[in-house]
């Protein structure tokens, strides 16, 4: 962890303060309640309006210099105590310039010189700024774990054979927990019950009941649909797979943007100049002006060194990063950094898988052909028994479309060949199913012309004569053809890359408007494939579903996994997850990434722009201390309102 210049303590830890940490905000503080966290500043507020009110209304004569520092020192003490702590623990880090060490100078300074409200004021100011990140940090937390912390925070285990409710959190490995119908999965753990279904969409997005069987792994979060099951506990409750995610998210500002970096350098070296020239402005007029005046011109090096502090650069740069991360989340969005959200503003490319991107991933039959005269339902309950020894999607197809395997149906010698089909004896006659190769392999001729149809093909032959062909496809995702629209409005180039055929790879992208497809492919075509297009110094973000796409995830610019909580590698791997499957959310991590950098570019400028105008004024002796604490604090509340419009906006 960093303090706002960005130090960090030798041996990892940070310098940040007790109450301000590494960007900022409040640490430790984000339980607290708005009052809580308001509280130290409303005890200022209230005591420094007494004090201006005494000074210029008021003026009873026992209102001498000694009670009136003490009351200003009073009010001064909640908001400044906790930055002067941290700028003598900076001190003590050799790093003489953060911004409390810059506070701190310039506001003790304005006591000494008599300069009490205004000291004050500066801390206040700097105080509530403080809060108000603190809160929209918090915000942006909430939203993160609203969608993935989908735990319950008790669950009931069986002890000795009975029933106890007791707290997640005390549960450990070996446990037995009991799920009645309804009940969500706090843990992951081993299906001890036969079988049982599931719904799974807390973490795929996916409504469509899963069935586990004894064995299965089912994990935190998944809800039980039909029957009371039991579960052993296989991961504690803090390394389960959504605490992995939630904290992945939650510390996914350690990963920096190329922006927020820069202005970190900057500010260090920034800092200790503006330090120096404000000594040189104290004390270099002494030999140019005749009526030089100590006092005046220490004011002076006082404003010019409250103008300076670079805390609202450093501050509302990291939270519009960190209020982007939170949108992201708050929309199914899960971005590992904001150098991603960076990244994604950028792309100039989306190249995408097919099945399971862009398509369900869930085959269905679309149509039996068998020649005339043929008994098509008890063909099918062949092909039907046969595909029972196989786990292809294919199989599943099959049997969702023709229903239970009809088990009077004997067969011998079921062999599996790799790359073309199944083969079997069923009544002593040879039954092949599979892929038209498969009847090239055993030479039985068949006068379908594949070339013409667009589906998955099955072939099926028997007893050494062609029967026909059942075609089995894949159905586009509803909201597909929007996701295509938008990256088109963005003016984002699509690219459909499949292992599918080309004719299907073909016909979806026709039916979405995807510029380019290519089917037939292997995971190092489609390497060779993005690499084609980033010879042309283009950026590209790849979509896919699985590990297996790992090479060319980890080759593009910005891998982005769909359905990726179903797989430890896949999140790994994958730079951003989108949580429910959806295409629509890949052009709107865009847009969240184009919103997010804008903001952080409106930060830099109007930081910038009003520091440059108030330090000349400051020097020229034109601006008070009032319009310095406008052109630090000020500013970077105006900045930390701006960084966080994020988290309000919808896409």
């Amino acid at each position: 962890m960093k303090d706002c210049c960005g130090t960090t303590k030798p041996g990892g830890r940070s310098v940040a303060p007790e109450h301000f940490d590494g960007d900022g905000h409040s640490h430790g503080a984000e339980d607290k309640t708005p009052f809580q966290l308001f509280f130290p500043a409303l005890v200022s507020f209230v005591l420094l309006m007494t004090g201006v009110v005494l000074d210029s209304y008021v003026k009873p004569h026992w209102f001498r210099d000694g009670v009136r520092l003490a009351l200003y020192l009073l009010s001064y003490l909640p908001v400044g105590y906790p930055v002067i702590k941290e700028a003598i623990r900076s001190i003590r880090y050799a790093d003489f310039f953060s911004e409390f060490f810059l506070m701190s100078i310039a506001t003790i300074g304005a006591f000494i010189i008599g300069e009490y409200p205004e000291g004050v004021a500066v801390m206040l100011f700097y105080a509530v700024g403080e809060v108000f990140q603190t809160m929209a940090v918090s915000r942006a937390k909430a939203n993160i774990k609203s969608l993935l912390d989908q735990r319950p925070d008790e669950v009931t285990v069986l002890v000795d054979g009975k029933p106890k409710i007791v707290k997640a959190e005390s549960v450990i490995i070996g446990d037995i927990i009991q799920l009645k119908p309804g009940e969500k999965l706090a843990l992951d753990g081993e299906l001890l019950s036969e079988s049982s279904s599931f719904n799974t969409s807390a973490l795929t997005g996916e409504s469509k009941p899963d069935t586990k069987t004894k064995g299965d792994t089912v994990l935190a979060g998944m809800i039980n649909l039909n029957t009371t099951s039991q579960i052993r506990v296989s991961t504690a409750y803090t390394d389960s797979k959504l605490s992995k995610i939630l904290e992945l998210v939650e510390n996914a500002a350690s990963q920096k943007a190329p922006t927020e970096l820069f202005i970190r350098k900057f500010a260090k070296v920034y800092t200790p100049i503006v330090v120096f020239l404000s000594v040189l402005i104290c004390i270099v007029p002494y030999f140019f002006v005749s009526d030089y005046v100590f006092r005046d011109w220490l004011y002076r090096a006082l404003i010019f060194l409250v103008i300076s502090c670079p805390c609202g650069l450093v501050i509302s740069i990291p939270l519009g990063y960190f209020g982007g991360i939170g949108s992201g989340s708050k929309n199914g969005i899960l971005f590992k950094g904001s150098n991603f959200l960076d990244t994604m503003a950028g792309i100039r490319n989306v190249v995408m898988d097919k099945t399971g991107t862009m398509t369900e991933g869930v085959f269905q039959v679309q149509e039996v052909s068998f020649a005339p005269g043929e008994n098509k339902d008890q063909i099918l309950k062949l092909v039907n028994a046969i595909e029972g020894n196989s786990t292809h999607p294919v199989a599943t197809a099959i049997h969702d479309y023709v229903g239970e395997i009809d088990h009077s149906v004997k067969l011998e010698n079921v062999e599996e060949i790799p790359g073309y089909g199944l083969r079997a004896v069923a009544e002593n006659k040879e039954l092949l199913v599979g892929n038209f190769k498969l009847l090239d392999k055993f030479g039985i001729e068949y006068d379908t012309d594949i070339s013409k149809i667009v589906y998955t093909l099955i072939a099926v032959a028997y007893d050494g004569r062609y029967i026909g062909f059942i075609t089995i496809a894949d159905s586009i995702k509803e909201d597909s053809q929007r996701a295509i629209d938008s990256l088109k409005k963005l003016r984002v180039k699509t690219t459909m890359l499949s292992g599918d055929k080309s004719s299907v790879v073909q016909h979806i992208a026709n039916r979405l408007g995807i510029e380019n497809a290519f089917g037939d492919l292997l995971p190092e075509d489609k390497v060779n494939k993005v690499r084609e297009i980033k010879a042309k110094n283009e950026t590209v973000a790849f979509v896919g579903d699985g590990v297996n796409d790992a090479p060319v995830v980890a080759l593009s610019d910005a891998g982005i996994a769909m359905g990726g909580l179903g797989s430890d590698a896949t999140i790994e791997t994958a730079d951003i997850v989108i949580q429910d499957d959806k295409p629509s959310k890949i052009p709107m991590a865009i847009k969240i990434g184009k919103e997010t950098k804008k903001i952080v570019w409106q930060n830099i400028a109007l930081s910038l722009g009003v520091k440059i105008i108030v330090l000349i004024l400051g020097a020229a002796g034109s601006a008070t201390m009032w319009e310095a604490i406008f052109a630090d604090v000020g500013v970077a509340f105006i900045a930390i309102l701006n960084a966080i419009r994020i988290q309000r906006m919808k896409f």
